[in-house]
């Protein structure tokens, strides 16, 4: 008998030592479920890579992203979402390469000559450690670090967008729509010409006609400055007849625009070890929610190899059904959970680990006929 990797059992390995031949089992598994792994965790990655490209497509349309920042937020949220789909992507890619020895008869055969399921803890362990190791450092350093970023970026976007958009012959409201701004033109070095500015301070309205202004950059960003040369300023007060006019040669206007779009620092951009020392419900739950990641791969790993078990003649797919929703059910509650340590309704000490707990029940029970076969064959 032949496997489809080129594995052969003759005589179910009597001829051959049980040493190299299991060791060539385990590099042929191995093999099966890693390219599984990568071609679904590939596929879920490019579909999540699509959506998010229209919604960051459609939010630079919206607030004036700059063209430079839109790839390298994409790469940024790809990153996040890795730490979410690596473990489904590996609880598919075990489900799928298992059932595919299972309805091709190879584990039939694997069976006939003594290796059953429990013998496949080894490759897909190796596998699952390994995955769950490299998931640890993106869950737990990278991710908050590209979250960070993503923030960042998004911010100076902002605040790019605020003023390196003020195009000739638009308006432009800027500083929580205190500053209305207007140019006739502008010519080809970036100086706006016949410059319209109205500006309200505390009760009083101030209109300032200019000849031509620019823009200076300030605090690193957070403040920007409208220099207008050669204008008049007129102040008056709603509902009383004085007006003050001034006229002056130059004329500065200060604009916050970090005020608008930084708000406080998320949880999920703080480093882990932050939110380690920090007690309260909020990062509680942060920090469990990335020590869960890794956990959730390897006790995925366990459950799927009983669920890719297939009976005789069941279709390759059977299985993926029941792998889904068991899927979203662990997923879900440990997202409810989550949710539930931030809003104070479950003690920090109790927090995501009964989720895990209760699977981890699940996979003693679907590990226990292999388990009992185990001892009475001993």
């Amino acid at each position: 008998m032949y496997f489809k990797g080129a594995l052969r059992v003759d005589g179910c390995l009597k001829n051959e030592s049980a040493g190299t031949a299991l060791t060539i089992i385990d590099r042929y598994v191995l093999r099966e479920v890693l390219w599984s792994w990568l071609a679904v965790t590939g596929v879920l990655s490019a579909v999540l890579v699509a959506n998010q490209l229209a919604q960051i497509l459609g939010q630079a349309a919206e607030r004036g992203y700059p063209r430079a920042v839109i790839l390298h937020l994409i790469g940024l949220m790809s990153v996040q979402n890795l730490t979410v789909l690596v473990p489904v992507g590996l609880l598919l890619g075990v489900v799928l390469a298992l059932g595919r020895l299972y309805h091709e008869n190879e584990m039939a055969a694997l069976k006939a000559c003594g290796i059953g399921p429990g013998r496949l803890l080894w490759p897909v362990g190796v596998l699952a450690v390994g995955v769950t190791v490299a998931l640890s450092a993106l869950a737990l350093w990278v991710a908050p670090q590209a979250f960070s970023q993503v923030e960042e970026i998004r911010h100076q976007a902002l605040r790019s967008a605020q003023f390196g958009q003020l195009a000739p012959g638009t308006f432009h409201t800027l500083s929580h729509g205190t500053v209305v701004f207007y140019a006739e033109s502008a010519d080809a070095d970036g100086v706006l010409q016949h410059v319209f500015v109205e500006r309200h301070v505390g009760p009083s309205v101030q209109v300032v006609l200019a000849e031509r202004a620019l823009q200076r950059i300030e605090q690193e960003g957070d403040v920007h400055v409208l220099v207008l040369y050669n204008g008049d300023r007129y102040e008056a007060t709603p509902g009383q007849a004085a007006l003050r006019q001034v006229h002056f040669a130059e004329h500065g206007i200060p604009v916050s625009v970090s005020a608008q779009v930084a708000g406080p620092r998320r949880v999920e951009a703080r480093s882990t070890g932050d939110l380690f020392q920090d007690p309260s419900a909020q990062a509680q739950a942060e920090f469990q929610w990335r020590l869960s990641l890794p956990l959730m791969t390897l006790v995925l790993a366990l459950l799927a190899i009983p669920l890719s078990a297939l009976q005789p003649r069941q279709g390759r797919y059977a299985r993926l059904g029941t792998v889904i929703l068991l899927y979203f059910v662990y997923s879900n509650l440990v997202s409810a959970a989550r949710t539930w340590i931030e809003k104070g309704w479950l003690p920090t000490y109790i927090g995501l680990w009964w989720v895990h707990a209760l699977v981890l029940l699940l996979v003693w029970w679907m590990w226990r006929p292999s388990l009992v076969g185990r001892r009475a064959t001993a």
